[in-house]
């Protein structure tokens, strides 16, 4: 009997020291639950106050904001065509820079007789590095650039292992995804810093939030893009300047460089007429969004995905099957 007693008082010790564990755990679960329910909460909020109030109210005077012209680079097809007649639907003057002269001239005549605004044209290939950048500089030289849009970009013909990418296409990835927003930016910002006023642009990609295997180069560059942005934003924004990163998933217009195919329009993959007129809508308002609030909501999952399920379904997607037509 006395050790029926004894087990008793025991089993009682133990029960209210484990009750004091509950307890506690209890209150630690509340306390993350609270901050992730506050988190989501937070996360809505700014879905609508970037991707939908904005669009209720008066369109932003852009030249009187950032200035008279914008220079967007790649923009004779896709995203930056599809931005440059954004920003001349709303009185911006536009350069456009690529390496065809005959689609350059076709392009910006269009944008002129459409939108009523000036435009001018850059010939240019950013692949070749170093050597295009005087006369860049040359042509923008006696124009008030308000808005830089650093678009241009290549990626691999197919999903690839790094070594079997060649030195060529590897420069090609260098000279255009990094070094063409380096140079464009460091050649426009004394500009705007001068008129304590501007843009930047910068045109990344939704593969840069996590590695991708087999785009090991292109997502690295699209990732320099965001920090890149990031880093400027805080040097110049208390000198006026408002620098932006871009995170698009997939447009419809684009070919897949990997299957040659067109992507079709769909909710998640918008026409590029429609990302852009989203995106411009962020302009000034948010440093860092994918400019489309459906690639908002994919972004917020790759962000809390675990890193070791986003290889798996990019090995998956890059996987050789995967691409056949």
């Amino acid at each position: 009997m006395a050790a029926v007693d004894s087990f008793y008082l025991l089993y009682r010790e133990i029960v209210r020291s484990c009750n004091c564990y509950v307890e506690t755990l209890a209150l630690v679960g509340a306390v993350y639950t609270v901050s992730k329910s506050i988190a989501v909460v937070r996360d809505c909020y700014i879905l609508a106050r970037l991707h939908f109030i904005p669009r209720l109210i008066s369109r932003t005077d852009f030249v009187t904001l950032y200035g008279k012209w914008a220079v967007i680079s790649g923009s004779i097809d896709g995203i930056g065509q599809a931005y440059a007649e954004e920003l001349a639907r709303q009185g911006v003057n536009i350069i456009i820079i690529s390496q065809n002269r005959f689609e350059l001239e076709s392009a910006a005549k269009a944008i002129a007789e459409a939108y009523r605004v000036e435009t001018d044209v850059i010939e240019a290939d950013f692949s070749k590095g170093q050597e295009i950048y005087k006369s860049i500089k040359e042509s923008l030289k006696d124009k008030e650039i308000g808005i830089l849009v650093n678009n241009v970009g290549v990626s691999c013909e197919s999903p690839q292992y790094f070594t079997e990418v060649s030195e060529d296409k590897l420069w090609d990835i260098i000279n255009t995804n990094i070094a063409a927003a380096s140079i464009m930016a460091h050649i426009v910002l004394p500009g705007m810093v001068e008129r304590k006023k501007g843009a930047v642009v910068n045109i990344s990609s939704g593969t840069c939030c996590k590695p991708t295997p087999k785009m090991t180069a292109y997502s690295a560059t699209k990732a320099y893009l965001d920090h890149f942005s990031r880093s400027l934003h805080y040097e110049y924004a208390s000198k006026g300047i408002f620098v932006q990163s871009l995170l698009p998933f997939s447009i419809a217009s684009q070919m897949t460089t990997y299957t040659g195919r067109m992507r079709s329009n769909s909710w998640l993959v918008p026409a590029p007429q429609v990302y852009a007129r989203h995106a411009v809508s962020t302009l000034g308002i948010s440093h860092r969004t994918t400019g489309y609030w459906p690639h908002s909501i994919q972004f917020w999952f790759a962000q809390y995905m675990p890193e070791w399920m986003w290889v798996w379904g990019s090995n998956i997607f890059n996987s050789p099957s995967s691409q056949t037509t």
